[in-house]
């Protein structure tokens, strides 16, 4: 009886992106059980992992004993100890492909980043709906000769939340609505003042958890936070597990085009997305949601959206293309949402 095949999956950056990857490597683990995945990521990302069979971690420490081309090496000699027979490159960057060049004689698939349609659609060359990441890293695998069908999606359950998490969030019956309120670029965050509106205004009815990360944005929700009854602040509280816990708990995320959007897509909760001067056009839709699901900046009055597909190039006059969105369009979604 031939030996399962073994394949080592390379994603190590950024978090919405390797977030991006769980919905699919859990359809292929559920579709070919058989299969070993060895996941090549940053430490940070492991818990995305949990709960999906057959998969095991190696992190890529790239700003330790893995950095630079030596580095690489290094890893490369540790990776060929697990008899690897594929390597399914879901990343296509300089770093991934020194590896891939030390693992010579290994069959590599990688991901076609589409960069020329992206192209066309941020220079208004075209403006239609390009293939989703989900399925660029689909298609990844049916190269290597495993088809995913990604269109009947299973989620883990919602965690059970212990005394350590209730003494902080309480244990009321109002529906919890997350709130991430930032992202890598200013150009795709909803301004502060209107997103504190927002808050204030859910507040009435629902009980708000804000999510942000490291200090300056625990303050900036801290400020919002703190004189509003059933808005809690959870940034720095938690590790990143145990967020996951809550997040799996909301009835709905409310989020920009940012990394906790997919990181609530992942486990099945119902995300409302802000774009700014991205667009969804671009791929990067949490998964398993309709363009129904995203609330988008007035192209009529800033016709360059998308300007960028990651959000860090603002034309002149473009800073305010946010503010085209009023905070009762977001609540109005929300509610309906939650219907």
């Amino acid at each position: 009886m031939p030996k399962p095949k073994h394949i080592l999956v390379i994603r190590l950056s950024a978090m919405g992106d390797v977030a991006m990857t769980i919905p699919v490597l859990r359809a292929f683990t559920i579709q070919y059980p058989e299969i070993k995945l060895t996941v090549l990521t940053k430490p940070f990302f492991k818990p995305f992992f949990r709960n999906i069979p057959n998969i095991s971690i190696i992190s890529a420490e790239i700003k330790g004993k893995h950095k630079g081309v030596f580095g690489l090496y290094k890893l490369s000699k540790e990776l060929k100890t697990l008899e690897i027979d594929e390597v399914a490159d879901l990343h296509n960057v300089l770093r991934s492909k020194i590896l891939k060049f030390f693992l010579f004689g290994k069959h590599v698939v990688q991901i076609d980043k589409g960069r020329q349609e992206k192209n066309r659609l941020i220079t208004g060359q075209s403006f239609q709906q390009l293939k989703t990441t989900h399925q660029r890293y689909a298609d990844v695998f049916e190269t290597l000769g495993y088809p995913i069908d990604l269109s009947q999606p299973m989620f883990p359950k919602k965690e059970n939340l212990n005394e350590k998490f209730l003494d902080v969030i309480g244990s009321d019956s109002k529906p919890w609505i997350g709130v991430a309120p930032f992202a890598a670029f200013d150009g795709k965050m909803y301004p502060l003042d209107l997103i504190t509106k927002v808050i204030e205004e859910l507040s009435k009815d629902y009980k708000v958890l804000l999510f942000g990360a490291g200090n300056d944005e625990k303050i900036i929700l801290n400020t919002i936070a703190a004189p509003l009854i059933d808005v809690i602040n959870l940034a720095g509280q938690f590790s990143l597990d145990e967020e996951l816990d809550i997040i799996s708990n909301l009835d709905v995320m409310l989020a920009m085009d940012s990394g906790n959007a997919h990181m609530a897509a992942m486990v099945g909760v119902k995300v409302i997305t802000v774009w700014g001067i991205t667009h969804p056009y671009a791929g990067f839709l949490p998964f398993n949601h309709t363009i129904d699901s995203a609330i988008l900046s007035d192209r009529v009055k800033y016709p360059k959206i998308p300007t960028s597909v990651y959000g860090n190039k603002v034309p002149e006059g473009y800073d305010s293309a946010m503010r085209s969105i009023s905070p009762s369009t977001i609540i109005s979604k929300i509610n309906d949402a939650l219907k």
